[in-house]
């Protein structure tokens, strides 16, 4: 029995990145050797292992055979005879493919180091194209290291949207790459691959009219930079998504929502920026019944913090004088608005004007901190 750390570890390690998990493939042994030697078996598609002190996974070698549409359409082979380069002939990505030994020796037979000094993604073998959850995965990896997609790996991943595979992603698949390719350094570059494989077609078709047009992919990308540059939260970045589709907002993002059954929190933002961002980029008209109105249309008033994502939100999508002057109104009229005693007020009027009154308090508050 012989074990190797594999994978993302190895290909941080080389780039002096913290790593944070170790994943391990063991060669030459069988399940029932790793329960004896103490392993615990928590795999349920192919034998993968819990160290009994590390609690490091542990997966058996293993090899796989295309044997149906999609990304779990595999037959999985586990056995003692399967080799180590076996094993790693299966992965995605060349820089995905090292392995070293329990001394720190390299095992690289794909050129991954290479690679990784090339600043290049590229497959390790025609396996790439029998799983098309692998595009995302590739387009995910360009947007956290800014590497360039060989030629052939792009031509491989045409393949798989030109046959279809990519409608038999289920939505989790699919948000959970595109969620964590938004979280990257330059998120941009995530779309940017989408497009040049045409895969934005099969896994965004809401946001078309924003992709497919050079411009407006180009704002987009530079609005999710600067968000990237400010660690801007996952919420955030969705909702510049939002923003760039301006009036087809509301249906196309309440369809992709529901389609990828994103989060509510991300669901909430990008909606919010669909029904009131007009009134935040123009900060309600600046009147102070215009200013009240935005407020109300956030639900500030009760949630401050929903105010300030999105005024964060908008100064990503443009850095401009006009949008932080609009936000330092609206955070005025926030702060006037609620320092009114809308319980007092509630409790010395007549059931059937009570929030008449206090929108007319809160706005008189308005102007007068104006």
């Amino acid at each position: 029995m012989k074990r190797y750390v594999v994978g993302g570890a190895v290909r941080d390690a080389l780039l002096g990145l913290p790593v944070v998990d170790r994943d391990w493939v063991v060669v030459g042994a069988t399940p029932e050797e790793m329960s004896a030697a103490g392993y615990r078996p928590v795999g349920k598609d192919f034998p993968v292992f819990l160290h009994p002190e590390t609690r490091e996974e542990h997966a058996l070698a293993r090899t796989e055979r295309k044997s149906g549409r999609g990304y779990k359409g595999f037959t999985v082979h586990a056995a003692p005879d399967v080799t180590l380069e076996d094993d790693l002939r299966r992965r995605d990505l060349t820089i995905n493919a090292m392995a070293q030994d329990e001394t720190g020796r390299l095992i690289d037979p794909f050129g991954g180091e290479r690679d990784l000094r090339a600043g290049l993604l590229r497959h390790v073998s025609e396996a790439f194209a029998e799983d098309p959850l692998r595009v995302l995965r590739v387009a995910r990896f360009a947007a956290r290291f800014g590497f360039r997609i060989a030629d052939e790996t792009l031509a491989l991943m045409r393949r798989l949207v030109d046959a279809g595979e990519m409608q038999t992603l289920v939505p989790e698949r699919v948000w959970q790459e595109l969620s964590r390719g938004l979280a990257e350094k330059q998120p941009a570059r995530m779309f940017d691959a989408l497009v040049r494989c045409g895969a934005s077609h099969a896994v965004l078709p809401e946001l078309q009219s924003v992709l497919d047009d050079d411009r407006t992919r180009a704002a987009l990308g530079a609005a999710l930079e600067r968000a990237a540059r400010a660690g801007a939260s996952l919420p955030e970045r969705f909702a510049l998504l939002a923003h760039a589709l301006d009036a087809q907002c509301e249906p196309a993002m309440t369809a992709l929502c529901a389609r990828l059954r994103v989060p509510n929190d991300v669901e909430d933002l990008s909606l919010a920026i669909c029904r009131c961002g007009k009134g935040l980029r123009s900060a309600g008209g600046d009147a102070p019944s215009g200013l009240l109105a935005t407020l109300k249309c956030v639900d500030a008033i009760r949630r401050p913090e929903r105010l300030a994502a999105l005024l964060r939100t908008l100064q990503y999508a443009s850095e401009d004088d006009a949008s932080a002057q609009a936000a330092r109104r609206l955070e005025g009229a926030l702060e006037a608005a609620r320092a009114v005693d809308a319980g007092a007020i509630a409790a010395a009027s007549p059931p059937g004007e009570i929030s008449a009154r206090i929108d007319a308090a809160r706005e008189r508050a308005i102007a007068a901190a104006a």
